[in-house]
């Protein structure tokens, strides 16, 4: 008979499930799910696309929601019968490694729901907006740019999270001078915006023939993605629009239209560029969601005066860096602000950023304690 014992570790998952199950509050997500089927359902619900969107993207995001809080609790009482089949008469050690197997992804899975449920920011919620800069370092930073965009479009990746690329400036020589893209997922803002901040690499640079060590940086904005109702208001006279034909790689164009469009706010100097959809209306539409979701945050911090709460400052230099990437002399990855660290670049830059994500999550809660 195969010996395994995991009642203690089950009943603790258990323990943990219930504590997020009464945080999330189910009766209350259930009713939501209800009412916004109902209005999604009535039959001139697009005759007002904007509200209608508003409907389905809400109902989307809490039936994800529940559908996550049900498929663990299903998942729970199935490893209880899997550990019940390990251990009778006829258990085998497969049955037993797929058992521990089974709770080493529960109690990770469970981890990262517990620390969403640290995530009670106003905007924390939505869909999230994030805009990649190259900072200082030439060459190497626009690599480096677009080695951290391939980054979050991975870890999105893994989570089944949908994504939306609005619009990529290529560097002449390699990389990205810039890059915006949408993570339209429950709590991707509260989950993303941990990730605001300068970040470093340290490697021995690629593109230079001497092979000497590279120091580069590279600056990432997270803004919560407004929804189609809280549109703030920007007079026509308040913008520039300028319309031009999207580029790839090394200024090559992709499109013989002057489809993409860049939007100049000009009160606040903030500029907007798409050039992901195939019309210049859509575009334009796009562009104008995601500049009112930065005055959205503009506004908000200037309520609050706290200009650093979301997005701050950040100058991708020396001296404010949130994370250090280094591949030579050693390997290492390290948050300076948690100090969580980890000795392995290349699975962070596939994509594996839930440690670090957890601990800048947890880290600001303390912060915001005391």
């Amino acid at each position: 008979m195969i010996e395994l014992d995991l009642t203690q570790q089950i009943a603790e998952l258990r323990s943990t499930f219930g504590d997020i199950r009464a945080v999330v509050d189910v009766d209350r997500l259930t009713e939501e799910i209800a009412r916004l089927s109902a209005e999604a359902g009535v039959p001139d619900l697009w005759d007002d696309t904007e509200r209608a969107q508003k409907i389905t993207s809400a109902l989307s995001h809490r039936q994800t929601e529940l559908a996550r809080i049900t498929s663990i609790e299903r998942r729970l009482d199935d490893l209880e019968v899997l550990v019940e089949l390990a251990t009778d008469g006829e258990g085998d050690e497969e049955s037993a490694n797929e058992a521990r197997a089974e709770l080493e992804s529960l109690q990770k899975t469970l981890g990262e729901l517990e620390v969403q449920t640290l995530l009670s920011g106003e905007y924390d919620p939505r869909a999230a907006v994030v805009t990649i800069r190259a900072g200082a370092g030439g060459v190497d930073a626009a690599d480096f740019a677009e080695m951290l965009l391939r980054m979050y479009l991975r870890w999105a990746e893994h989570h089944n999270y949908p994504t939306t690329v609005l619009d990529t400036s290529y560097a002449e020589e390699a990389g990205i001078k810039s890059a915006t893209f949408e993570v339209d997922a429950p709590y991707a803002f509260g989950t993303l915006s941990v990730e605001a901040g300068t970040h470093r690499l340290v490697r021995m640079s690629p593109f230079n023939s001497a092979g000497k060590r590279q120091t580069s940086f590279a600056a990432v904005e997270v803004v919560p993605l407004i929804e189609q109702t809280e549109s703030i208001e920007i007079p026509d006279n308040d913008i520039r629009v300028d319309v031009f034909r999207s580029s790839g790689p090394g200024g090559q164009s992709v499109n013989t239209t002057d489809s993409a469009v860049r939007i100049t706010h000009l009160p606040t100097g903030i500029v907007v560029s798409c050039q992901n959809e195939k019309s210049q209306i859509q575009n334009r539409a796009a562009a104008m969601r995601v500049l009112q979701s930065r005055l959205l945050l503009l506004q908000r911090e200037q309520e609050a005066a706290t200009k650093k709460e979301l997005a701050g400052v950040i100058t991708a230099s020396w001296g404010d860096q949130m994370r250090s990437y280094v591949l030579a002399p050693y390997q290492m990855v390290k948050d300076l602000r948690t100090e969580f660290e980890v000795n392995n670049p290349s699975n962070v830059f596939d994509g594996d950023l839930d440690g670090f994500i957890a601990a800048g999550i947890r880290w600001r809660s303390m912060a915001h304690i005391d």
